[in-house]
């Protein structure tokens, strides 16, 4: 069995980071995501929304109830205006698509180093126990 050190592992991990920058699903998401910054009317909205966030933050602070519920009703109106935005909604589509394929090739990855520890040491891959020897 080859031993690697952790340098050699962290730049074959750098290799698959560029890999996974170039699939499909992540060239989708660049596209998205500057369309998503280009849009004017959305860009506007998160930064009124912005401003308001800090000033109910500010509101809250001083006690100041009612200002504060009109507010976060301006807050609210904001929010469902941006979620509504088709753009908005296939951008969450998309993030939710990428953040699969991490956690698929995290996992993948997780797996793989546990069966090979079980492997290694003699152990039974079906009830997930490791051996007690290790083979060399």
């Amino acid at each position: 069995m080859a031993l690697y050190t952790r340098s050699e592992v962290l730049e074959e991990a750098k290799k698959l980071a560029h890999m996974l920058s170039n699939i499909e699903e992540i060239n989708r998401f660049k596209i998205v995501e500057a369309k998503i910054n280009q849009n004017e009317r959305l860009q506007s909205l998160v930064k009124k929304l912005k401003v308001l966030q800090k000033q109910a933050v500010n509101l809250q602070a001083y006690g100041k109830e009612k200002a504060l519920a009109i507010v976060e009703k301006e807050i609210k109106n904001i929010e469902e205006e941006i979620d509504g935005m088709p753009i908005v909604q296939e951008f969450k589509e998309v993030q939710d698509v990428v953040n699969d394929v991490l956690q698929l090739v995290t996992g993948t990855i997780a797996r793989s180093v546990t069966n090979d520890i079980i492997e290694a040491t003699g152990g039974d891959l079906l009830t997930g126990k490791t051996g007690t020897k290790i083979k060399e």
